[in-house]
């Protein structure tokens, strides 16, 4: 009983890091930058 059971959730947890994976491959890197004045000095 147990092993079916373990074997059912295993295969759940990897197709749902495998749609995980796969949807955040597709993201567009964000990056942030700090803005900087053009004088430094103010």
């Amino acid at each position: 009983m147990a092993d079916g059971y373990l074997e059912k959730h295993q295969e759940e947890y990897e197709a749902r890091k495998a749609a995980f994976l796969r949807k955040k491959k597709h993201l567009p890197l964000v990056k942030k930058r700090l803005e900087r004045p053009d004088d430094e000095s103010l």
